[in-house]
């Protein structure tokens, strides 16, 4: 086994008879139509309730962890022995190149290093008029549809998201296509899951894949439209004070050399690509759990008609939206956008009296994280009041992560917390959405938590006394 068992709760469904094996090979099959449908589905049981499980998954043995002390072990204390999956890079790479998402070692912290300054609070709390302007094109766009026009709410959110991270990273280029960029960026992510089942199964990377020819025109389209900008930024001789412009004037520390032209593009692409996805489902699961809970609603739509947020002039009224957050928090854990970590040990790992041996396949499940009724009570019941201070600051911390933790945590967390408090207080007070389906759409993984079919739903205007 690569675990060596210690006075942990240890789970292993691991099975060595020849009978077992050929069962196993036999499986493989449906386990990849699983996987490339959603990842989660494949996940053991077991991962909902022990702290740390062995499994063969899709061929390889993997180990899960869910106990938050064994999760700070891995990415804060022994953050230098873990190394990123191949089965996110061949799924990511092609689209995003070797930006922060992708590297390891030097290259990621020159990268963390160089783009860090552009999420202080003081550069996010700039940039909220302007997310404010993106929640009212959207309010616009609403505002033009039927009561019983039927729409994909994640694909308003999606737009909506893009907007932002577009004004954040990419200021004043107006001759971006965003509709077919945006289009771009949703084909690549539709053939992520053949990737990564098939760097599961141990597939080599040159064997075809349903849609691989669509997926790289896509991946190479959008790497295109990031390459054009910045020669256009070039061009202009105007470095700017955006993302764009810090990445161009990015020195080494070490040698002065400039970040070339394919870096730039390559972490462009990644906080646009990651960014504006994560926020969008965040934003579609909250608003639908919101119409199931009207009682939570009600509290949201209070809170904002108290405040009476002045994102314009007072762009400070964000941090005055506490319950809402509670809202939002609650609703990251129950869909997390980012629903798994998976890195590569590069040496052998001490868990508290387990090891786990260096070459290991280690899964974080955050999804399922998030749903251990040994950490969260009532585990499957809505409760933004699980995130009021009292309650948030008894958790312990690294049972809650929708935006991973440790060093690598994500840089953008607090700028997409901050777009979601901004577009949610600019919609709700407006607008009420009814979905069209009794039941919240099952959630499937495709590197993101996304509602299977979308989310379907209608839209009308409320009164006056909130609809």
């Amino acid at each position: 086994m690569l675990l060596s068992a210690g006075k942990l709760q240890v789970c292993s469904t691991r099975s060595t008879t020849p009978l077992a094996q050929v069962g196993a090979i036999a499986r493989l099959p449906m386990q990849i139509a699983t996987m490339v449908r959603s990842l989660i589905d494949v996940w053991p049981d077991a991962v909902y309730s022990k702290a740390l499980v062995e499994t063969r998954l899709l061929g390889r043995t993997t180990v899960f962890v869910t106990d938050p002390r064994l999760i700070r072990t891995l990415l804060v204390d022994h953050a230098d022995a873990l190394a990123r999956e191949e089965v996110a890079q061949r799924a990511l790479v092609p689209a995003l190149g070797n930006g922060i998402l992708t590297s390891d070692g030097a290259a990621w912290r020159l990268q963390r290093r160089t783009v860090a300054s552009a999420f202080r609070p003081d550069c996010i709390r700039a940039l909220v008029p302007r997310m404010h302007e993106a929640a009212r094109r959207t309010s616009e766009r609403w505002s033009r549809r039927s009561p019983h026009e039927p729409f994909d709410l994640l694909k308003d959110m999606m737009r909506t998201a893009l907007d932002i991270v577009l004004a954040a990273l990419v200021s004043g280029d107006s001759a971006l296509d965003v509709d077919a960029f945006e289009q771009a960026l949703e084909t690549y992510i539709g053939t992520t899951n053949w990737k990564m089942a098939y760097a599961m199964v141990g597939v080599p990377s040159w064997v075809p894949h349903p849609r691989q020819g669509t997926g790289a025109e896509a991946a190479a389209a959008s790497r295109a439209a990031m390459a054009a900008i910045v020669a256009r930024r070039r061009t202009s001789g105007v470095q700017g004070t955006d993302l764009l412009g810090m990445l161009l004037g990015a020195r080494d520390p070490e040698t002065g050399t400039p970040m070339d032209d394919a870096a730039i593009v390559d972490n462009l692409l990644t906080f646009i690509a990651a960014g504006h996805e994560t926020t969008a489902l965040a934003l579609t699961w909250t608003l639908r759990l919101l119409h199931d809970h009207p009682e939570v609603e009600r509290r949201v739509l209070d809170e904002i008609e108290v405040i009476r947020p002045d994102f314009t002039g007072d762009p400070a009224c964000v941090d005055r939206l506490v319950y809402t957050r509670q809202v939002l928090m609650e609703s990251m854990r129950l869909f997390p956008p980012a629903p798994l970590i998976v890195r590569r040990t590069t040496r052998p790992v001490p868990l508290d009296g387990t090891t786990v041996q260096a070459g290991s396949s280690v899964h974080i499940p955050i999804y399922a994280l998030h749903r251990q009724e040994r950490l969260w009570p009532r585990a499957q019941t809505f409760d933004p009041d699980r995130f009021a201070p009292g309650p948030a600051a008894e958790r312990e911390r690294f049972a809650y992560m929708p935006f991973g933790a440790g060093p690598r945590v994500c840089i953008g967390a607090g700028l997409a917390m901050t777009e979601a408090l901004v577009v949610l207080a600019s919609l709700l007070p407006s607008y009420r959405l009814r979905p069209r389906q009794a039941t919240p759409p099952r959630p499937e993984m495709r590197i993101t938590l996304r509602p299977a079919g979308g989310m379907s739903v209608t839209i009308a205007r409320r009164g006056s006394s909130h609809g």
